[in-house]
């Protein structure tokens, strides 16, 4: 476990909140290390903590009763992993694993609710990042159903390059196929295109964004849309 005197707040959200309320809230932080690949929470469980990310990638997705799976959102340093918990629900709707590595403040959900109730930044900050969060889910569903592979995966990437600040993402074609919800191959020929393209190189699990630009223009406009809610919320 990491002392918070070393990870810093790191949280979007909670770097919002005054040195008052940040004090105040502190005393029901713990910090912990989530790894890549574990699973924070299963459909239906029941939400008895809450997660603050602070420098990796938390992914939300359902799953059929077949097991094919399909990616709704992310969540990186800008969100929160527990927000039914705010709406006065105690059960998760969607499964929560972790995609990249990442310390996180770690609440007690009846603790976080206490704050909520205050009213101050948290209530705020959490209520803009619920509507940012709506829009990842509704923006993904359009991708997926009307737009090409190839612009769904252009999308992706640059949500993810975004929430982790790196140009070099390590994702293997098996974790692009469950994110998307599309067949190996499907991953195969689009990842295929933008490499001969130039705008990413990807080898052995490895894809390393080459030319963003013209990434943003191989993508659709789901990824502006998510984009531009991202900035709204984070410029505030």
């Amino acid at each position: 476990m990491l002392a918070v005197n070393q990870v810093g707040i790191g949280n979007r959200i909670l770097a919002t909140l005054s040195q008052e309320e940040f004090s105040r809230f502190f005393h029901h932080l713990e910090t912990v290390r989530l790894e890549k690949g574990d699973v924070v929470y299963l459909t239906g469980d029941k939400i008895s903590h809450a997660y603050f990310p602070i420098n990796g990638l938390l992914s939300l997705h359902s799953t059929t009763e077949t097991g094919s799976t399909l990616e709704v959102a992310m969540v990186g340093n800008e969100g929160m992993v527990g927000l039914p918990t705010i709406l006065r629900k105690d059960l998760i709707p969607y499964e929560v694993t972790v995609r990249i590595t990442t310390d996180a403040f770690k609440i007690k959900s009846e603790a976080l609710q206490e704050e909520f109730d205050e009213g101050l930044a948290l209530q705020d900050g959490l209520l803009r990042y619920l509507n940012l969060l709506i829009t990842q889910i509704s923006q993904s569903t359009i991708c997926n159903r009307f737009h090409t592979l190839e612009e769904a995966l252009s999308r992706w990437l640059l949500i993810v390059q975004e929430r982790l600040n790196s140009n070099t993402l390590d994702f293997t074609q098996e974790t692009i196929s469950n994110t998307l919800g599309v067949p190996r191959t499907g991953v195969t020929m689009a990842a295929g295109a933008l490499q001969k393209a130039g705008l990413i190189s990807y080898s052995r699990g490895k894809i390393v964004i080459l030319d963003r630009r013209r990434l943003e223009d191989r993508s659709c406009e789901c990824y502006r849309i998510v984009h531009d809610e991202l900035d709204n919320f984070l410029s505030k």
